[in-house]
């Protein structure tokens, strides 16, 4: 009944801009701490930028004063605004949510942890 939708991605040349977007579907309450990850293949999943509920943000220190998380909770959606995109940020970007808050038509008032998007391409050329 929970689902993150991702939109956005695709290629870019080098200094170019993308936006990510991350749609949770489903009768959401709330959503706490949310994080944009993303993953290299034969390399470890990246953390790239955290937001938590209160709007508090960290980031990578590889993605520091290019990219921008940030959220809007009318809309249970996440954003990462990615400028003077590198070759390097080529990956799979997966949005990530700890806790969603939701209503089950059945079962009342649940919660989903620890739920991943899909996946997006991002692809930045030289």
């Amino acid at each position: 009944q929970v689902q993150l939708v991702q939109s956005g991605g695709g290629s870019v040349q080098a200094g170019g801009s993308l936006r990510l977007s991350c749609a949770a579907s489903g009768t959401i309450v709330s959503i706490n701490t949310m994080e944009w990850y993303r993953q290299v293949p034969g390399k470890q999943r990246e953390l790239v930028a955290i937001i938590t509920s209160g709007g508090s943000t960290t980031y990578a220190d590889s993605v520091k004063g290019r990219f921008t998380i940030s959220r809007d909770d009318a809309k249970k959606t996440a954003y990462l605004q990615m400028n003077g995109l590198k070759p390097e940020d080529t990956g799979v970007y997966y949005c990530h949510a700890d806790r969603i808050f939701f209503t089950d038509s059945v079962l009342g008032d649940r919660v989903a942890v620890d739920y991943y998007g899909q996946g997006t391409q991002v692809t930045v050329s030289s």
